[in-house]
């Protein structure tokens, strides 16, 4: 992989579905971090968007970069809008990736891999380059269609003008086609791009805009350019590492984005590609953007992680189920290692009651923990809760 592909994947980052959370422009906090009522697409949940409004400002001043955030609570409580907002606090390009923890069971890949990708998807690279533009306010488009069907391709003539110049460009079919699909016309300003032939669309010059009496909220306003119609200009291509890891890791990576059919990337890419960005990041081209990745039902990426091959009898299994469901699944799923463990200290091979109630008595759950503690609170060292708050203690443990 002699040079990386980057040039197809600029549009990448305007793709956007219309979600539950479409409206999500911010976390509706004022300068002091104080949220309001109702702002940015965000209501209610005060204390929580306050308390991310605080991690949102130490990340931005570097202090919490790489850390993990944990957002608890019920369905519907707000956890997703409030990490999209997070998001859209940091800026328009901050990317934002969203899996949860049940999809890395159903994916024809490894968790490792799965979870790899997820990581890269929020890793946003801002790369800038120098390209040769043609930037100008259009006078005329004039097109010339063949009069016979089967005839020449249609050609056509485009003028151009700044505040100093005016050129008229011979125009292909290619050109005319772009010039179709942007919807150009007289005193639009566009910019070419020499390279590719791609036109964007800047807005509409300020000297047309008594053309109509009335144009909708889109339409935006400029100044006709200045200077030269051709001049260099600074491009940035906004992408993720995990897009840039598809483009180059097969013929048809840019294809495979929309699919989502992207695969298992092998590591040697990804190192390639790695040492590429860092070159790029020391010569002042490529800088990086750290984005958010939410997991939602990340309780679930325990259950891979405590598999284990363990023989159990059915009462056994009875009893851990009943366990976790007046406990939690992840005390219930911990137990099983330990059971086993005490299964092999009495030579069984099969793991039953007697070993899951060892276990169980040895290692206490969260409730019984808390239990403990406020029950044998006055012969520790250090002791914060009072006599007289004994009685409301009792209650909260019960």
């Amino acid at each position: 992989m002699a040079e990386l592909k980057l040039s197809e994947s600029r549009d990448l980052t305007r793709i956007e579905r219309i979600g539950a959370h479409s409206h999500i422009r911010g976390l509706g906090l004022d300068s002091s971090l104080e949220p309001r009522a109702v702002s940015e697409g965000m209501v209610g949940q005060t204390s929580a968007r306050k308390a991310a409004g605080v991690i949102l400002q130490m990340i931005r001043d570097g202090k919490i970069a790489g850390r993990a955030v944990l957002l608890a609570g019920q369905p519907g409580t707000g956890k997703t809008a409030i990490a999209m907002g997070m998001a859209k606090s940091l800026g328009l390009e901050t990317p934002f990736a969203m899996i949860a923890g049940s999809e890395l069971f159903s994916l024809e890949m490894s968790k490792t891999e799965a979870l790899t990708q997820a990581f890269r998807k929020a890793i946003g690279v801002r790369i800038k380059e120098e390209t040769e533009v043609i930037e100008g306010e259009v006078v005329e488009v004039q097109i010339d269609r063949p009069a016979v069907a089967g005839a020449a391709s249609k050609s056509g003539k485009l003028t151009l003008k700044t505040t100093e110049m005016e050129t008229v460009y011979e125009l292909g079919a290619k050109m005319i086609e772009a010039l179709g699909k942007e919807k150009v016309t007289s005193g639009d300003v566009i910019a070419i791009d020499k390279a590719s032939g791609k036109i964007t669309k800047l807005g509409r010059s300020f000297s047309r805009s008594r053309d109509f009496d009335a144009m909708g909220p889109q339409v935006k306003f400029v100044q006709c350019p200045d200077g030269e119609l051709q001049k260099r200009k600074e491009v940035v291509h906004c992408v993720t590492l995990h897009e840039i890891d598809v483009i180059n890791s097969r013929t048809q990576g840019f294809l495979a984005l929309f699919t989502g059919d992207t695969g298992e990337i092998r590591a040697e890419v990804r190192e390639q590609i790695d040492t590429k960005v860092a070159e790029w990041r020391e010569e002042g081209k490529a800088e990086i953007v750290p984005g958010v990745l939410f997991i939602d039902e990340v309780h679930m990426l325990d259950i891979e992680c405590q598999e284990e091959d363990v023989e159990m009898a059915e009462g056994a299994k009875q009893l851990l189920t009943k366990i976790g469901v007046e406990t939690s699944l992840r005390y219930a799923i911990h137990l099983i290692i330990a059971a086993a463990l005490a299964c092999q200290k009495r030579k069984g091979k099969v793991v039953e009651l007697e070993d899951i109630n060892r276990v169980y008595h040895l290692f206490l759950d969260v409730k019984r923990s808390t239990q403990y503690l406020m029950e044998y609170q006055n012969q520790y060292m250090f002791n914060e809760t009072g006599e007289g708050d004994e009685e409301d203690v009792h209650a909260t443990v019960s």
